[in-house]
């Protein structure tokens, strides 16, 4: 990569999260953390508004935005194949955004650009998530946006119906089957449901329904406790 196009993605990395450390910059750039350094100098030195030091990590300030980038074919096409993914396997209000989004982004392409990102030979069936599992995405999915609480019917794998109630924490894809990372009130710990095994979902939009972050209750949390094949274990709470 040409030292003008690494300079040129630092910028685009830190500007999509709220806080990017040298590590992180690194490992994406496939450069050592010394030369992330000198890279995040030589951009402060040309005017770039890169706040933070080493050790901590780096945001950009306000005010600042590059001109609009133009995507790539293979770039374009991804995005397609994105797409169409997210019209079977997403809830239908993000399927429908991702959709527009798309649409958008192909209005400003080339013509050569466009038609390969449209013949893009990769498709998904129309036979994704069922109606009701796809409702029951939405629900979690906003709530946990929205920290509120859920109560629920789940039916375990041995087919035993037990009541809880749920912190959601995040929705996760596993392949044909998506399951909830939650905080579990009923049994105090974390735990992970099969969407497809949800009974009666209903959000609390009462008082006592909105949660706040809590030390040892948070997504991060989850992930810094969870592995591949405990994660896999717990699928029915």
């Amino acid at each position: 990569m040409r030292r003008a196009d690494r300079l040129f993605q630092i910028v685009q990395l830190i500007r999509g999260r709220r806080l990017s450390t040298a590590a992180y910059l690194a490992q994406r750039l496939e450069v050592s953390e010394r030369t992330v350094y000198r890279d995040i100098a030589d951009l402060q030195r040309q005017g770039v508004p890169l706040e933070g030091e080493a050790g901590v990590g780096y945001r950009l300030g306000q005010g600042f935005d590059l001109p609009p980038l133009m995507f790539s074919e293979d770039e374009a096409r991804a995005l397609v194949a994105s797409v169409r993914m997210a019209q079977v396997w997403q809830d239908p209000v993000l399927a429908q955004a991702s959709l527009v989004a798309l649409g958008k982004i192909l209005s400003v392409l080339p013509a050569t650009a466009r038609a390969a990102a449209q013949s893009m030979a990769i498709y998904a069936p129309p036979s994704g998530l069922e109606p009701s599992v796809q409702a029951t995405l939405l629900t979690l999915r906003e709530a946990a946006q929205e920290h509120r609480k859920i109560q629920m019917t789940y039916r375990d794998a041995s087919e035993q119906m037990t009541q809880r109630t749920v912190r959601p924490l995040g929705c996760f894809y596993w392949g044909k089957v998506w399951t909830l990372a939650a905080w579990c009130e009923s049994r105090n710990g974390f735990r992970s449901f099969r969407l497809d095994r949800m009974l009666q979902v209903q959000r609390l939009d009462d008082k006592t329904g909105q949660f706040k972050d809590e030390p040892g209750k948070t997504l991060a949390a989850y992930l810094r406790a969870a592995v591949p094949a405990e994660a896999r274990n717990q699928l029915d709470g």
